[in-house]
């Protein structure tokens, strides 16, 4: 069994790789098969092997036939392997996320109805959320919020912000490597505001959680808070009734000191504002954007999977 499209990874019938020309870089998803250190990742962590994967996908697949309330891509390897991933082949574990991530959808409908890149374009005009080109010294995507100088609160919400993480995680697990290897997420709290810290409320801080914890397909490897004033410790004190250890364990706060984040990313990943050396333009959002608006018919396809109306 195959996927349904011409790119191996995507639902839609996109027949070939989006990409955008940034200056002398070709700003892409990396929606080839997995490289050395990914493949390396995937066995050594992951399980992977060829017949574990075959007997997973099919066992999974077998699984599935008993939720008949749940539209899902039938017949279709590629989509099943990306749920497999992040549950280490076991086809259970993989079934139950499958329900969480659709049934996250079903709850937060206000949120997830129709989203795509077409309809979000404000998020990305204030280029407070972007990802790296490259990637961390261990494989990993790298996800940044600036939600403090750049952040515009009243032009832009929190629930924007949210929309465009997932627009961008959605995207990421596309990836191989990213479904082997995971993201990492660092949070730039420079110059947050008292008025900014009212914009964050225990139902948005628990949505995030719910999301993270439970419902992204994703290895969410680590959440680095960078260059956060006291002030954060008010929005901090949202989240935290709701994290349970293993996320709680994967937050790190680091405020200026460089060195304490180059404990976890290696400066070689890093421009220059992280203390890194990497001496590569920022891709600001707008630029991803424009990428991501070539995969408008991806998300059209992601949204006609999951819990049936009633």
């Amino acid at each position: 069994m195959t996927a349904l499209s011409g790119v191996p990874t995507m639902l839609s019938d996109l027949d070939q790789l989006p990409t955008l020309q940034v200056g002398d870089f070709t700003l892409q998803f990396d929606l080839g098969e997995a490289t050395a250190q990914g493949k390396e990742v995937a066995i050594k962590e992951l399980r992977e092997t060829p017949e574990r994967q075959k007997e997973a996908t099919k066992e999974l697949a077998r699984l599935l036939e008993a939720e008949t309330d749940l539209l899902y891509p039938k017949d279709n390897d590629v989509w099943l392997i990306r749920f497999l991933r992040p549950c280490k082949y076991y086809p259970e574990s993989a079934r139950d996320l499958i329900k969480r991530y659709y049934a996250f959808k079903v709850k937060h409908s206000d949120v997830y109805n129709n989203l795509k890149p077409s309809g979000e374009a404000n998020i990305f005009k204030h280029n407070i959320l972007t990802v790296f080109p490259n990637r961390d010294q261990c494989g990993r995507r790298i996800l940044v919020l600036e939600l403090g100088k750049r952040w515009k609160h009243k032009q832009v919400t929190l629930d924007e912000v949210f929309k465009g993480a997932v627009l961008f995680l959605e995207a990421a697990m596309l990836e191989p490597d990213t479904q082997i290897c995971g993201a990492v997420v660092i949070f730039d709290m420079d110059g947050l505001s008292l008025q900014q810290t009212w914009q964050f409320t225990p139902p948005f801080a628990k949505r995030i959680v719910d999301w993270l914890q439970d419902s992204v397909p994703l290895r969410i490897k680590a959440i680095h808070i960078v260059n956060q004033p006291k002030i954060f410790n008010v929005v901090f004190a949202l989240f935290k009734p709701f994290l349970k250890e293993k996320l709680r364990a994967r937050i790190i706060f680091h405020g200026t000191d460089r060195e304490s984040l180059h404990k976890y990313m290696s400066p070689k990943c890093l421009p220059t504002a992280y203390g890194g050396v990497l001496e590569s333009n920022r891709i600001d959002s707008d630029q991803w954007y424009q990428l991501l608006l070539k995969c408008d018919s991806e998300f059209d396809a992601i949204n006609s999977y999951g819990y049936k109306k009633k």
